[in-house]
């Protein structure tokens, strides 16, 4: 810093000689005029990353410098995504015996609800990237271009734990694109521009800062590993693009903190790298997003434990648990071993570890720094596709269930579902609209415990019961760890 001001003192004064110096010393092979370039060229400190030089403005022309460019190279490939659902509307003399009586049999037609969000192409045949809460539960997702053209959408991949969808034009192309960069090679303080169609007014522009890096527990999905950034994020800027000053799309905006609404400063956009594996699964055609297994529980280093295993600071990710027989078992690690770093990037958190993972490939290999007793030790292992289980089961007939797809637990179908991968029993996969399974309130990730005092431990077993000639049922469910009792005539 001592230097940094040395040598604006410096330039001050050099500024006050060049008003009384000769006109040849001014010119640019002329003594002063080099210097005077030198200096103007640039800091005396500019340190160098894998973006280039970083360093503070230091001319009145550096100061008028633009974002114009970058905006007219990025902004043709951000879209604005229009998605709609048609809700049945319950009728307003439903449950009136005297309306009823001569509105019976009316139906009510359904109302339309909409949302507006932003995407990202990233493909010349129309691929695009955007959130899921943007396309939730829509029977329809319009997406127009920064042209003003408008095409119909298929939704390829859709994940609700990170908040990603993969959307493909109804057409060939070729599309405008955004190349999507190394989100691990953003530092605090880089600058960053966020693009969308923020309130539906047209599509916008803002500027800031990466605030911060990795972070987690903001409530906003499952995924933990978020850019933060100060440029205005608002409602309608979900699912565009945030680039940085290399025209590459680092981050795709997701959520802000805010209690009125509007953009206070603290936006978060999921990282390009989390993005583009997504993506890379949504090209194969799987229908879902798939983590390689690793056949262990962790949980957060807090200071007691980072005390008792002789860490200067709380850092890492503590195993809790290992499945026998699993990648992790196999590969030595056990209850209360820390990973501190994977394929040289440092774990700072359990939900950092799974970021990691979920950016690698099934069939690649990780090397994990893991602290063991006391002593630091590499642990390598192939990132394995998590174990099947059985087929899934549509139960029909005269149940409450009929309508819902169901099948046994098993680590793949429990990460699909997401829910913990050594979670046992038969889980509800999927629930069909206006059947009585969906009356019933019945949602994908719940667990049939029991039914009519039958312990349920297949989906075989819960079709056989749900088959019983019987009005009379009382069932009990696990939600999110709740057990939900229930009894009813049917």
């Amino acid at each position: 810093m001592a230097r940094y001001f040395r040598f604006v003192a410096l330039r001050i004064a050099l500024g006050a000689a060049l008003a009384l110096a000769p006109a040849h010393a001014m010119a640019q092979d002329g003594p002063l005029g080099s210097l005077l370039e030198g200096l103007l060229r640039g800091s005396p400190e500019e340190p160098v990353t894998d973006q280039g030089p970083r360093r503070v403005p230091f001319s009145e022309r550096e100061m008028q410098l633009s974002f114009a460019p970058l905006v007219r190279e990025a902004a043709p490939a951000v879209v604005n995504v229009y998605a709609s659902q048609n809700v049945q509307a319950r009728s307003p003399f439903a449950g009136d015996p005297f309306f009823e009586k001569f509105f019976f049999g009316r139906q009510v037609p359904p109302r339309v609800e909409s949302s507006l969000g932003s995407g990202v192409l990233v493909e010349e045949s129309g691929i695009v990237i955007t959130n899921h809460h943007v396309i939730r539960n829509a029977d329809e997702v319009r997406v127009a271009l920064h042209d003003g053209r408008e095409y119909q959408t298929e939704i390829l991949l859709t994940d609700e734990s990170l908040d990603l969808a993969v959307l493909k034009l109804e057409s060939d192309g070729p599309f405008p694109t955004a190349e999507l960069g190394d989100s691990d090679a953003l530092e605090v303080g880089d600058l960053v521009l966020a693009i969308g169609n923020p309130f539906g007014v047209g599509q916008t522009t803002t500027s800031g800062i990466v605030s911060g890096l990795a972070r987690s527990h903001i409530g906003v999905t499952d995924f933990g590993f978020f850019i933060q950034t100060d440029a205005a994020i608002n409602p309608g800027n979900s699912g565009g693009a945030l680039v940085a000053m290399n025209g590459e799309v680092v981050g795709i905006n997701t959520a802000i903190y805010s209690q009125t609404g509007g953009s206070i400063g603290i936006g978060f956009a999921i990282p390009s790298n989390m993005a583009r594996a997504v993506l890379e699964a949504a090209l194969r055609g799987d229908d879902y997003f798939e983590r390689p297994y690793v056949g262990a529980s962790f949980q957060q280093v807090g200071p007691q434990e980072a005390e008792a295993l002789g860490l200067d600071r709380p850092q890492g990710a503590l195993v809790t648990g290992v499945v026998e027989n699993g990648p992790a078992h196999g590969a030595g690690l056990r209850s209360g071993d820390v990973i501190l770093s994977m394929n040289g990037a440092t774990i700072e958190h359990p939900d950092a570890l799974g970021y990691r993972l979920a950016t690698q490939p099934i069939g690649s290999t990780a090397r994990l720094g893991v602290l063991s007793r006391g002593q630091e030790r590499e642990v390598t292992f192939e990132l394995a596709r998590a174990p099947d289980g059985g087929a899934e089961v549509t139960i029909d007939g005269r149940s409450p269930f009929s309508g819902a797809r169901v099948a046994e637990l098993s680590p793949r179908l429990a990460q699909r579902l997401r829910l913990p991968t050594d979670t046992t029993g038969v889980a509800v996969v999927e629930v069909t609209r206006n059947t009585p399974a969906a009356e019933l309130g019945l949602r994908p990730r719940d667990i049939v415990r029991e039914v009519n005092g039958y312990r349920i431990d297949s989906a075989e077993a819960l079709r056989q019961v749900t088959s019983q000639q019987t009005r009379q049922w009382l069932f009990t469910v696990e939600r999110d760890g709740h057990l939900l009792r229930q009894r009813m005539i049917y």
